[in-house]
């Protein structure tokens, strides 16, 4: 009876494994593949021309100067956007958890609309608001006589601005995870610390942050992991100028696979990024490790 279970059960989840397989797995086992070849647009028209190279693409990347600006960036965005988006979702998650605020739903509703927005779309209103002299932004700091910022055509303040888009833009999906962390905080744990006397900083530090460690570890992986493929806001708002100081890994592969052709070199990159995220999410594992147990 069980064998019989068994494969009725094998029998429901071939076309789903299947479908995983053929548009999941088999691409990215291809691109590996192609990252040591010298895959380009003449290969599309005699593959008789696609030459093996081993690691020669990945070696190339030592000597690219533009991918170690693109690498710098990416991580100048990852740590610098993912602790305030995550800051500002926990703060806007206890907010909206308190007994303070009426009408939370509509709050969360609000905060949350920017996630389901499309991104293009978002870039390219903000792109009006950094604009230096119609923007919004430059109208409120004129209310403090501040001169007006080129936003997005100064190389110093062109990653500041994509940072604050990003986690205005984001910060609403990681406040719902929280709040749903909170919720799940037993209320007689701060009942008994008001009994003990103990402040809100203090039931903060003591109760709420380390029953939040196993959601705090979710929302730094996946928000690592998104910013890593950091794409869309330069590409829309500043096409990674000015002179590169916001193009990003993923908008340098797109450049040499898409544009020029490079497809091997492209799915190097890749498989760099790869390493890095998976470096990443070892990393917090190891770091966040202690909290959860």
């Amino acid at each position: 009876m069980n064998t019989d279970k068994s494969q009725i059960a094998y029998f429901f989840l071939a076309p789903a494994v299947s479908a995983i397989f053929v548009f999941f797995f088999l691409p990215v086992i291809a691109a590996f593949a192609i990252s040591f070849t010298d895959f380009d647009i003449y290969t599309l028209g005699d593959f008789s021309t696609l030459r093996f190279v081993g690691l020669e693409n990945y070696f190339k990347l030592f000597d690219d100067e533009l991918f170690w600006t693109a690498l710098r960036n990416t991580f100048y965005f990852v740590f610098a956007a993912g602790p305030l988006s995550i800051a500002v979702s926990l703060g806007a998650a206890l907010l909206l958890n308190s007994k303070l605020v009426k009408y939370k739903a509509i709050f969360r509703l609000s905060y949350f609309l920017p996630v389901v927005t499309t991104l293009v779309a978002v870039a390219i209103i903000w792109r009006f608001i950094y604009h230096k002299n119609f923007g919004l932004m430059n109208y409120f700091l004129g209310f403090f006589d501040i001169n007006p910022i080129d936003w997005l055509g100064d190389p110093v303040w062109a990653m500041p601005a994509i940072i604050i888009m990003a986690v205005w833009k984001n910060f609403g999906y990681n406040m719902i995870i929280f709040i749903a962390g909170l919720q799940n905080i037993p209320e007689e744990l701060y009942e008994a610390a008001d009994i003990e006397g103990a402040n809100a900083f203090q039931k903060f530090k003591s109760i709420t942050l380390p029953m939040l460690a196993p959601t705090t570890l979710f929302i730094t992986i996946i928000t690592m992991i998104g910013y890593f493929q950091l794409f869309a806001e330069p590409y829309v708002m500043t096409q990674g100028g000015p002179l590169n100081s916001t193009l990003s890994i993923v908008q340098y592969m797109y450049q040499e696979g898409f544009r020029w052709w490079n497809m091997g070199y492209s799915a190097s990159i890749a498989f760099v990024l790869f390493f890095i995220i998976f470096l990443g999410t070892l990393a917090q594992f190891k770091i966040q490790k202690p909290a959860i147990s």
